[in-house]
């Protein structure tokens, strides 16, 4: 058995309720989160979904209406023509096969975004090992293989997250952190339940959302009522 600290235990206290509205979940959060920096809020819901099906797989992106809150580097692969509009829209990291050949040789994966324009797409195919497990493998489905690279960069810089669910059925995001407002925090957390019922998978029947739990990142889950949530 794990033994829990003083801390947790004080903070677990205070969680009197079996389960809470959104805003009132969202203002407990904030109110229990004493560590030492700006945590991020986090969403944890599990879903009706057995993603080893093709047809109960999910995987889609949102754009927060309030952002992360952190910094993000964007990497961009693209033909020549269209490097100066990735540079121009602030992508980190801007090139062509100079990129590929880079990730493959050392396996360097120092940004959170890769997007790519279609054409480059087939070359991609052979890094499906490297990128895939870290869920950087650019995919039409999140809108990160695109020839709209000015919007999509200024998106994705602004607060358009990638999301998909576990193999267990279970989607993890960061909707902020917790020295946003209530109601930024709130935002976050609508958009993302618009986003997940609105790609809900062809295979799923019947209930679709079967728990939500929310917490910072040093703090215990607190429970949110999915009937007042979706």
């Amino acid at each position: 058995m794990i033994n829990k600290s003083k801390r947790y235990q004080q903070i677990k206290s205070q969680i009197s309720k079996k389960s809470y509205e959104p805003r009132e979940g969202i203002e407990l959060m904030k109110t229990i989160a004493n560590a030492r920096f700006a945590e991020t809020a986090e969403v944890h819901i599990n879903l009706a979904i057995d993603p080893k099906y093709n047809d109960q797989q999910l995987r889609a992106s949102v754009l927060l209406p309030n952002g992360t809150g952190k910094s993000i580097k964007i990497a961009v692969i693209t033909n020549p023509s269209q490097l100066e509009i990735a540079k121009s829209a602030g992508a980190d990291l801007v090139g062509s096969d100079e990129i590929l050949d880079t990730i493959i040789n050392n396996n360097s994966l120092d940004f959170n975004y890769l997007i790519a324009t279609p054409d480059f797409v087939p070359k991609m195919a052979k890094f499906g090992k490297i990128l895939g497990p870290k869920g950087l493998m650019p995919s039409p489905k999140t809108g990160t293989v695109t020839n709209d690279l000015a919007n999509t960069i200024k998106n994705f810089k602004n607060g358009k997250i990638e999301y998909r669910a576990d193999k267990t059925g279970i989607v993890h995001i960061g909707f902020g952190r917790v020295d946003f407002s209530t109601e930024d925090l709130l935002s976050n957390l609508l958009a993302i339940k618009d986003s997940i019922n609105k790609n809900k998978p062809s295979g799923v029947k019947g209930k679709y959302w079967k728990s939500c739990y929310i917490c910072s990142t040093m703090s215990p889950s607190i429970s949110i009522d999915v009937n007042t949530l979706i």
